[in-house]
Order: C-alpha cells, then sequence, then structure tokens
C-alpha cells in the first residue's frame, strides 16, 4: 500500500473517531442540503467502523484468515472479556510469543479464552403483549392454514431479543449496537435486527396485535438515526458505514395505520425526514438530467462478517485499489440486500460473469428510488398531520420529481416495465428481477395511465413467470448465488403480490391471488415437512426450501413469517390447502417437473401421425 494512501487511511479513521464522538455527544448531524455524488468514485474512506478488533486491524486479520469458524460472522459477533486495548495487548503479546506465526489451534485457543460466544449480549425473553389468538386467525377460513398461522404466531417467541444491561455499560466490549427495547431478529446467524427485514417482521407482529413490540422496534430505528444519521445494515457496529432500502417509513406508516396512533406519526417524522434526507445527500447521481438514486456508501476493507471470504474473492486483483474498489462494490450489493445476485454483474455490458464482476454502484436500481418516493409522500402525510402544510408540499414536490424521474429514466416502453439502468453503459437492464415491479407496491406509477396492467401482465406472460410451482425466482440466471434463480425470496412474493392487487384490473388482481395462494401453500408444506420457516425457498418445487451463497440456509425466520402471515389476513377468505382446489399450482408444478418428457412423447405421437 502506498505511502499516499496509509496518510489518507490514517486521516479518514482520525475523523471517522471524530464523528463516532459527535454521534455519541450530541447525534450525529445530516446535511440538509441537496447535493450530487457520484457514488462509483471511491475517495478518501474510513473504515467500517473505528474498532480495531471487529472491523479493521491485525488482530481481525489474524483471526479471520485462519478460518477457525466456519461462519466468519461467528468471531464478529463474540464479546470480549477485557477492555478492548486489555485485548489488543494481549494479542500483541500472544503474537510476539508465536513469532508472528500461530497455528490455527493457537489462535482458536487464544479467542476462546479472551472471548465469549456468540450471543452472550442476550437474556431471555418473552414479549410482554403476545397473545396466543390475535384476531386475525379468525379471518382465515381454511382450519388447517389457521392453524399455521397459529403456529406462526408462537414463532415469536423463538426471535425476540433482550439485550442485557451490561450491553450499555461496557459497550465497547461489544460489536453490537445497543438499543433501549427488546427486538425480534430475523433467525439463525442473524442474531441482532436487520432493516429491511423488519419491514416484514413489522407487518406480521402487527397482525399479532404486538404493537408495544414494534413499537419498542421503531424506536430503536428512530434513536439510531439520531446517533448514525441513517439506520446501518444490522445491528452491528461493523454495519455501520452502510444502510439497507430505507424501510422505517413504511414501518411506522403499518404502525399508524395499524393502530390509529397519529401522535407517534408526527413526532417521528422530523426524524424520518432526516434518513430521507441522508440518503438523497450520500447515493444520488445524476442520470439523464434527473437525480437518482445507487447503493453503495462507502468504506475501506473487506466486510468484517465475511472477512475470509472477501479477501479470497479479492485476490484475483493484483492492486490494492482495485481490491478496496471491489470491498466497496461487495458491500454495496451487501446493502442492497441482495448479496449476492447477476443483478450486479456488469461484463460487456451483460449481466455475465462472476462475483468480481459486482458493479451494484454503477447500477440505479428501481426499487431503492420507488421506496425514496414512498417515503417522501410518507413524509408528507405525516406533516399534515402535524399541520405543517408547507412541509407536506414539500415533500409531495419531492415524490413528484422521483416518480417523473424513475417514469423518464428507468421505464423500458418497449418491455413495458421498469428496469435497473447502467450507469457505465447508459442503457436499462434488460433482465427480469422482481424489483422491476416495485413500483407497483410503492404507489410510484401514474393511477390513470389505463394501459399500464395489459403492458405489465405482458411482461410477466412474455417471460412465463408464472410457470413456476414454487414462487417467482428472483432472476432467471442461475449462478449459485442465493439472489439468482432458483432462490425464491418472501419479501419479493409480497412485493409482487401487494403490487399487482393495487392496480386497478381485476386480472391483475387475480394473478396476485393465485401468487399468493401458492406462495401461502409452498409454505405451509415445507412448515408440515419440517417444522420450520426458512429465509428462502425453491422456485421449482412446491415446499421446497433454497439453497446457494455464503451460508447455510437459515431457518426463523422473520420475514418469511410476517410475509406470509400478510397474504393470509388479505386472502384468509379464499385460501385454502384443498388439492382439488388449488388444481392450477399443481398443473404447473407437473408441467415444468414433466416437460422434457411431454416433449418426448408429443414428438413420436407426430410421427406416427
Amino acid at each position: 500500500m502506498s505511502h499516499e494512501m496509509l496518510v489518507r487511511i490514517s486521516l479518514s479513521r482520525t475523523l471517522l473517531m471524530l464523528a463516532a464522538l459527535v454521534h455519541v455527544l450530541h447525534g450525529a448531524v445530516v446535511i440538509q442540503t441537496y447535493h450530487v455524488t457520484d457514488n462509483r468514485l471511491q475517495g478518501e474512506l474510513p473504515y467500517s467502523c473505528p474498532s480495531e478488533i471487529y472491523c479493521h486491524g491485525n488482530l481481525l486479520h489474524t483471526v479471520q484468515m485462519k478460518g477457525i469458524y466456519p461462519d466468519s460472522k461467528t468471531f464478529v459477533d463474540m464479546k470480549m472479556r477485557k477492555s478492548p486495548n486489555d485485548t489488543l495487548a494481549s494479542f500483541k503479546d500472544f503474537m510476539d510469543q508465536k513469532q508472528n506465526e500461530p497455528s490455527k489451534q493457537e489462535v482458536q485457543a487464544w479467542v476462546e479464552e479472551m472471548f465469549d460466544k456468540p450471543g452472550a449480549e442476550f437474556e431471555n425473553w418473552i414479549p410482554d403483549d403476545w397473545k396466543e389468538s390475535p384476531a386475525f386467525l379468525q379471518g382465515i377460513k381454511d382450519e388447517e392454514l389457521r392453524q399455521f398461522a397459529s403456529s406462526l404466531n408462537q414463532i415469536w417467541h423463538e426471535l425476540g431479543r433482550k439485550m442485557i444491561d451490561d450491553v450499555e455499560i461496557n459497550s465497547e466490549q461489544y460489536s453490537i449496537i445497543p438499543v433501549k427495547h427488546p427486538v425480534i431478529v430475523p433467525g439463525g446467524r442473524f442474531r441482532e435486527f436487520y432493516y429491511w427485514d423488519s419491514f416484514w417482521i413489522v407487518k406480521g407482529l402487527l397482525l399479532s396485535e404486538m404493537t408495544h413490540t414494534t413499537r419498542g422496534m421503531l424506536e430503536n430505528f428512530l434513536s439510531i438515526i439520531q446517533r448514525y444519521g441513517f439506520i446501518p445494515n444490522g445491528g452491528r457496529i461493523y454495519y455501520s458505514m452502510r444502510s439497507q432500502p430505507p424501510l422505517l417509513c413504511g414501518m411506522v406508516k403499518a404502525y399508524v395505520d395499524a393502530t390509529n396512533d397519529t401522535t407517534f406519526a408526527a413526532n417521528s417524522v422530523e426524524t424520518l425526514e432526516r434518513e430521507f434526507e441522508f440518503f438523497m445527500n450520500n447515493y444520488i447521481v445524476e442520470v439523464n438530467g434527473h437525480h437518482l438514486a445507487a447503493y453503495g456508501y462507502k468504506s475501506l476493507g473487506p466486510r468484517p462478517e465475511s472477512y475470509r471470504e472477501d479477501v479470497l474473492s479479492a485476490a484475483v486483483f493484483e492492486k490494492e485499489e482495485d481490491k478496496q474498489d471491489f470491498y466497496c462494490e461487495l458491500k454495496a450489493a451487501a446493502e442492497s440486500g441482495m448479496d449476492f445476485s447477476s443483478r450486479w454483474f456488469i461484463k460487456d455490458g451483460t449481466n455475465a460473469g462472476t462475483l468480481t464482476d459486482l458493479k451494484c454502484r454503477s447500477i440505479i436500481a428501481v426499487e431503492l428510488n420507488a421506496i425514496l418516493y414512498w417515503n417522501a409522500k410518507i413524509i408528507s402525510e405525516f406533516y399534515k398531520l402535524k399541520n405543517d402544510l408547507q412541509k407536506a408540499t414539500t415533500y409531495e414536490a419531492k415524490a413528484d420529481e422521483i416518480k417523473k424521474a424513475i417514469q423518464v429514466v428507468l421505464w423500458n416502453e418497449k418491455e413495458g416495465i421498469w428496469q435497473d439502468y447502467d450507469l457505465i453503459n447508459k442503457k436499462h437492464r434488460d433482465y427480469f428481477v422482481p424489483t422491476n415491479l416495485s413500483p407497483l407496491w410503492t404507489g410510484c406509477y401514474d393511477k390513470e395511465d389505463t394501459t399500464l396492467p395489459k403492458k405489465v401482465l405482458a411482461y410477466i406472460e412474455r417471460l412465463n413467470l408464472d410457470q413456476y410451482p414454487g414462487g417467482v425466482p428472483n432472476t432467471l440466471s442461475n449462478t449459485n448465488e442465493q439472489w439468482d434463480f432458483p432462490n425464491v425470496w418472501p419479501p419479493m412474493q409480497h412485493m409482487l403480490i401487494m403490487g399487482l392487487d393495487g392496480m386497478d384490473s381485476q386480472d391483475a388482481k387475480d394473478l396476485a391471488f393465485k401468487w399468493a395462494q401458492r406462495w401461502v401453500r409452498s409454505n405451509y408444506i415445507a412448515y408440515n415437512e419440517t417444522s420450520a420457516m426458512f429465509e428462502k425457498y425453491n422456485a421449482e418445487e412446491l415446499g421446497g426450501h433454497g439453497g446457494g451463497g455464503e451460508y447455510e440456509i437459515q431457518k426463523g425466520f422473520g420475514w418469511s413469517n410476517g410475509a406470509v402471515m400478510d397474504l393470509m389476513h388479505k386472502y384468509g377468505d379464499r385460501l385454502t390447502t384443498d388439492d382439488s382446489k388449488n388444481n392450477a399450482g399443481a398443473l404447473v408444478s407437473f408441467s415444468v417437473k414433466t416437460g422434457i418428457l411431454a416433449t418426448i412423447v408429443a414428438f413420436f405421437v407426430g410421427i406416427v401421425g
């Protein structure tokens, strides 16, 4: 690494530490003036966080590169038994004794002497507002589905987490971000809150009438914006230099709609505005005269929770600056929530390639901008509750501006759908992702356009998206990345179904119900076979769960519970587990699995004829 780069890194670290001090003493200051940044430029970057144990430094590098745990996240979730300074001093002595060449076994022994196992920051907790029989269950007519929904209601017990008091007292010994109220987590290796997961978790909690738990989670998020200026990807300090799709506005609106607690909305709106302006100040690029957002808040180094994997992947790059650029791309894709997918590959102007072809920061993502539009609409609505009509008008205008930009830049008239935009090759990304339809979900389209439903349905039919028995896959490219074919993801199914149902078209509403019936039934089958809800599922099999990616398939699972509960609530009067009433799905499954055989038979019948 060059002397100049070391000086820049040192300066960036100093600035970041000062910023962290400002966060603690006064709360982060977010500049409210609007400006445009080029998200692809690296510039002078800080590390993921100041910690020389959890975020960067020789200790982290040594431990993670030895691969003492199958999942790199294990180490960075462990609590120090001593102060950071004492831990670093002990590590220096250890390395001196081993002449800087300790064995894997020696490193593991040192770690287990100095750190507690993951989970030390939590105590057992049962939500105090949990109800055995929330009212929404009675709206589900099918008895088996009602029992399924009741079982999902029970899972909140397993996913609840409350921090011990020591986290606040000795926060420097933990990687967890301290919050006042208990949370519901996704499950499995995801022991802490995750930002966009929480939207679907909140949808489920509200149906379970757990309004106190929900409000506590929302207050946690609002307090984190006061500290950081935005909500990190997850509840660990090593996530504190990247966010995720900004769905807190949607969570607060869901809570207010369920409780009519308009005072909470009015009291929250300035903090929600702060997060919105953070995105508008740090994620915006100019495209064809319009301002749109791309993922990629920037920091140095590998992802601490996937450190070894990132270093090994980056080995193909010779120059340090190219490795750092690659690490930024990995974190941008992680920020999108879709880590990883051919959606973010750009190679020779296509979506071909491998992980090292990630160019997420050079892609304008449809859903990020559709969500920002939704945020502006909600903020406008909440300012009206405060009787601040000037602010309400301002944010209505911001929403209109984003909607116009989405329509001008991201709408592909030829395909009849919105598509991501490639900033490098200056063209639409003509590849399927469920987020191509995300403006329907957030209401970011012209409601008076009577031709839109036909265009959207024609797009769905042209790509044969209805053919898969296990749900709509996230992409049509099979790369073994977990956000590619054949994996099906609960939030995407919910987004698609609710978006289609919201259009003024009976055909679109009928397809939404069909996909809801298929998705609920697939989750029901998988649950009956395994007694578990999964993070992702398999498009090719009704009831099959997914695979691929950096880690083993995770059970739990917060957003899976919330998404399917919301669909059972919406369509509970019609959904069924009865095979005879689900012939369409069964025929689709049969046709996919026997398509080759049917073709062969038809061929020979033709010859005989």
